[in-house]
């Protein structure tokens, strides 16, 4: 009896439907890809958010100032520039070891937010 059991409950799995939708999985990697999730940085929308404020000696004024350090827009970009920005490592971005699929997911889930945005890229 326990095996009939386990052998249904095997086969309700096998041939059931995807755990999670694509939708929810690319949610899941924006907020945490492979360590800091995109919307740490980016902002829940991918809109762009202040990442820090901080004070500079400025040598010329002999003063400190106060400067900021943002990140930039994500949800307007075109495919390849976000592919290249979330695999290549450059300033303080850090690259993520994404599949080519979970690239075009979370590209998908990111420009969704925009569908009715058409500024400036």
């Amino acid at each position: 009896m326990k095996f009939i059991g386990f052998f249904l409950l095997f086969i309700t799995f096998a041939f059931s439907e995807e755990f999670i939708t694509e939708s929810e999985y690319a949610k899941m990697l924006y907020k945490n890809p492979r360590g800091i999730g995109c919307d740490k940085c980016h902002g829940s929308k991918g809109d762009g958010a202040l990442i820090v404020k901080y004070k500079a000696f400025n040598k010329k004024t002999n003063k400190y100032e106060e400067r900021s350090l943002m990140a930039p827009r994500i949800n307007n970009l075109e495919f390849d520039k976000f592919k290249s920005a979330v695999t290549d490592s450059k300033g303080i971005m850090p690259s993520y070891f994404l599949t080519q699929n979970e690239i075009l997911n979370l590209f998908e889930y990111i420009t969704s937010f925009n569908k009715d945005k058409k500024d400036e890229k």
